[in-house]
C-alpha cells in the first residue's frame, strides 16, 4: 500500500472548513485537484467526480464515481474509488479543532496492482498536488467566512 499524508493549518474553525469540503458542487470554483463533483456528502452516497491525475504529471483528468465511506461533519470526510483488482484509493480529510483554527490532515491510501508501480517521484508530485489543494481550501474558506458581520457575496 502507498500512502500520501499532508498537514495544513487553516485559521478558521472546523465548521467553516467542513462547509467548503462538503459542498461538492462548488469544487469546480476553487479545487485544483478535484476539479468537478456532483453529489451529497452523506454516508454511503455515490458522488461523481473528475480529478487531475496529479502523480502522472500530464494533467490528465480522470472521471470516477466514488462512495462516501466516512462523513462526520466538522471532523472527517472520506471517500473510496475503485477499479476492481487494479486500484483502490481511500481519500480522506480529518479536521482537528484548535483554539486558533483547524489542523487539516489530508491524504490517501492507495492499493491494488496499479499503485504498486508508483515511483517516489510520482508520489511526490501527488503529495504536492494535495498541498496545493490544501492552500486552495484555505483561500476558499477565507472567501466564504463573513468578516466584520458582512456576508460575502453568494457564489
Amino acid at each position: 500500500m502507498k500512502r500520501i499524508r499532508t498537514r495544513h493549518f487553516i485559521p478558521f474553525p472546523p465548521e467553516a472548513v467542513w462547509a467548503v469540503l462538503a459542498d461538492f458542487t462548488s469544487y469546480a470554483d476553487w479545487n485544483p485537484l478535484n476539479v468537478w463533483a456532483e453529489g451529497e456528502a452523506n454516508l454511503g452516497a455515490r458522488v461523481a467526480m473528475r480529478f487531475v491525475d496529479a502523480g502522472g504529471g500530464k494533467g490528465k483528468i480522470i472521471a470516477q464515481t466514488v462512495t462516501i465511506t466516512e462523513c462526520e461533519p466538522g471532523k472527517r470526510l472520506a471517500w473510496v474509488g475503485r477499479i476492481p483488482l487494479l486500484f483502490t484509493g481511500l481519500h480522506f480529510f480529518e479536521l482537528g479543532a484548535r483554539d486558533d483554527g483547524t489542523e487539516l490532515l489530508h491524504g490517501e491510501d492507495l492499493s491494488g496492482l496499479v499503485p504498486l508501480s508508483f515511483s517516489a517521484a510520482r508520489l511526490a508530485r501527488q503529495e504536492a498536488a494535495y498541498e496545493a489543494m490544501n492552500r486552495a481550501l484555505e483561500r476558499r474558506v477565507a472567501e466564504m467566512v463573513p468578516r466584520d458581520g458582512i456576508e460575502p457575496p453568494t457564489p
